[in-house]
Parts: C-alpha cells; structure tokens; sequence
C-alpha cells in the first residue's frame, strides 16, 4: 500500500496515539547524485503511531517498498563487527539446530550474502531471498543462490511446491521493513519444516523507548516491534516464540526462536518470561509511555542543534561519519545542512561522491575526513560507535573530538 495508513497493519486496531512526529522527510536511503537533483526529491510524511489494540508502533504512512528496496544502497559486509555477529551466529545455529548437508538455511531479506556464505562454508544449503539487486548480484559473486524478489505468502508457496521447506528461517534486521507484516510471517508458517525453527532479529522497542533511539524511524522501518506485539501475530499463523535472546546490536536488539505451535516439547525459556516481565514493567501497553517518548525526542533535537550553535561560534569544523539510514532521520528532523556539518565520511563506495537525501550533505571517504582534520566527528551510527572509533583512531591524534547524537549529544575525551 501507498499512502496513508488508517488502521494497524497487524490486527486492524486503530492508530490514535502518536509516538514521534518527525515531519516531511525523503527516503532516507534515497542518496542524490547531485545537488541540482535535490529540487526533485520526494518527501513523505514521517510519523510513528500506536495500535490501540495491539500496541505495535508503525509508520502511518506507507512508502512503496519498490521505490525503497528497487536500488538499496546498504551493504552489511562494509560492518566488521556485523560480520563478526554473522558468523557468531551461524556457527551456534548449526550446533543448536543440527544443521547439515541435507538440510535448508533460508534467509529472508539475505541482502549481499555476508551470513549465509558462512553455512556455504560448513557445507550446509542455502537460499536467500531480497528485493534488491543490487545486494543479491553481490551475494551471487559469493556464490549465494539468491531469489529477487519480496517474500511472503505467495513465494512462500512457489517454493513448497518446489519441495523447498526450511530446517531454519532467518530473518535479521527485515520484520521492520515489511508493510505486509501477516503476509510475511503467513509465509514462513508455510514454508517451515514441521520441527524446523525460525530466527529474527529486531531493534527492540523496549530499548527504543529507554534510549530515545527516535532516528531509528525512517520509511524502510514500517513498524517497531516488541515482544508483546510480535507475539500476538506470529500466533495468529500457528508460530510461538519459545526463546530470547538480547542483543546489543542496533542499540538494543532481541532475537527471538519460534517453531511450529504443534512442538509442545519446547517451553518458554526463563529469558522469554524475563523479557515479558520487563515489557509490562516499561508500560509497553500503556499509552502514556509513547507520549512522554514525544516529549523527549525535542529534547534531544535541541541538544543537537545547540552543540552545533556553539560550535560554529567557536570557530570548530564538525564532519560527520556513517552516512546510515538514522543519521539521514536525525540530519533532517534537525533541519541541518552543509552549513552546519561539512561532510559525512562513508567506507561504502556506492554512497561515496553522493548527497545525503534532504540535508544535500556531501558524502566522502574516509581518507577525505583525515585529509580534512576537522575538529568533532559526529558519528550518526551510533550504534556502531566503538568499532568506528577504533577504526579513526587518527581522530584524537590530530586533537579531534567524537561525538554522539542520542539520547542527546555526548563529546567523548
């Protein structure tokens, strides 16, 4: 669907409670190729609201995936520690679940094959699944079989009467990114072996909510997920959540473990309770949560624009790093420019010599940023911040300082 989103894209509830309004934005993946380009940019309204119902937190107004996913522009493998969590977490799926020459790891949303080449490598099958062509041309380089092309029930369908059922479902970083969320899970219902086992990974909301991790809202993200929530729709289609993990990534992340409702031999793990626990406890179901977010995403805008004020009265250049999806979010609901951050260094080749969508801030590489010395380095992937910090480690030497934007602007010795 295109436009405006008038009921819950899970259960049908009413949205009448707004989490975050972030104004009139552009795709935040839609990089410009010039700056001449940024007059034809398309913007869209960007506001987080709550079901009444269920309580999942989802955009009210829908983005074509097509225009979002058709030329994606992020590549997982440019992350070493998001390679490191990969391979992590291949090596303790094939103990966990037994994984073998005879067995099908599928992974929905694969984007350049950067997890699943590690199955390849302990001789286990695989397929992935993405929109983009761009990531699945990388991913097949890898030798990767991918499918082009959305997931859900229908090619959920294709591929069991091909007799291609799973042993394992992975989904990391792509419930978020599904409009269609009941189509997407009715599929991997479909496509899952009986005793067969589904992960994924989300942003947790929970950790959203206690961090004010508002950039993290963008179009690619049609909803933000707790466990309260996903749980009342993987029920809906016959899955249960049986276990949790919680994960440091992305500023908070869980990965949950789901089978068929028939494995009556899996209970609820004591992480499972505890999540839920602290959930109810956080008022995950109570609408006042979401307003007192509302009230500290000013907050945090303000912090922002006022270390940016002060810099330039001192005379201080500030760069930015990481030219991610969230940056672009807190970029433009900032309403900052190049005349407030210079540029922003990239490793990703394909967004290198391009303009931030909306702010028309210059992306450059990473030599640029130490050929340039500026004075603060405003790292927009938070969430990332350790591993970018090591890497530009000539930062602190040249008597710059690191900066993070969320909750609010922290300079780092």
């Amino acid at each position: 669907m295109v436009g405006p989103v008038y009921a819950c894209r899970a259960c049908g509830g009413m949205l009448s409670v707004t989490m975050a309004d972030l104004g009139q934005q552009p795709p935040s993946n839609a990089f410009l190729p010039t700056v001449a380009a940024a007059a034809d940019e398309k913007l869209y309204p960007l506001r987080a609201k709550v079901c009444d119902t269920c309580r999942l937190v989802q955009l009210d107004y829908d983005v074509d995936p097509r225009e979002l996913f058709g030329n994606y522009v992020y590549f997982s493998s440019y992350s070493d520690d998001w390679l490191t969590h990969a391979q992590e977490y291949c090596r303790m799926a094939q103990r966990r679940f037994d994984l073998g020459p005879e067995s099908l790891v599928l992974e929905l949303a694969s984007n350049d094959g950067y997890l699943l080449k590690n199955f390849l490598e302990m001789g286990i099958p695989v397929l992935g699944i993405d929109p983009s062509e761009t990531v699945a041309r990388a991913a097949l380089e890898l030798g990767v079989p991918t499918l082009v092309e959305f997931f859900g029930e229908v090619q959920a369908r294709e591929l069991a009467n091909q007799g291609r059922y799973a042993d394992l479902v992975i989904g990391n970083n792509v419930l978020a990114h599904v409009p269609a969320i009941n189509d997407f899970v009715a599929g991997i219902a479909i496509i899952l072996k009986p005793r067969g086992s589904v992960t994924i990974e989300f942003p947790h909301l929970l950790k959203l909510l206690e961090h004010v991790e508002f950039d993290t809202i963008y179009h690619e993200h049609y909803s933000y997920i707790s466990l309260y929530a996903i749980e009342q729709v993987f029920g809906r289609y016959g899955l249960r959540i049986y276990d949790v993990d919680e994960l440091p990534t992305h500023g908070g992340s869980l990965r949950i473990y789901a089978s068929h409702s028939s494995r009556a031999e899996l209970s609820d793990s004591a992480a499972l309770t505890r999540v839920r626990a602290n959930e109810a406890a956080a008022g995950v179901a109570d609408s006042h949560t979401y307003w007192q977010f509302a009230e500290r995403v000013e907050a945090c805008r303000a912090s922002v624009r006022e270390f940016l004020r002060g810099a330039k009265a001192a005379g201080k250049t500030v760069a930015g790093y990481g030219a991610a999806a969230k940056g672009n979010t807190l970029l433009n609901f900032c309403g900052l420019t190049s005349a407030d951050i210079a540029f922003v260094a990239d490793r990703n080749p394909h967004k290198q010599d391009k303009f931030l969508p909306g702010s028309v801030i210059p992306v450059v590489s990473p030599e640029e940023l130490t050929r340039r010395q500026p004075d603060y380095v405003l790292i927009l992937p938070w969430n990332l911040q350790t591993e970018i910090m090591r890497q530009l480690d000539g930062v602190r030497a040249w008597g710059g300082r690191f900066v993070t934007p969320v909750p609010k602007i922290k300079i780092h010795p």
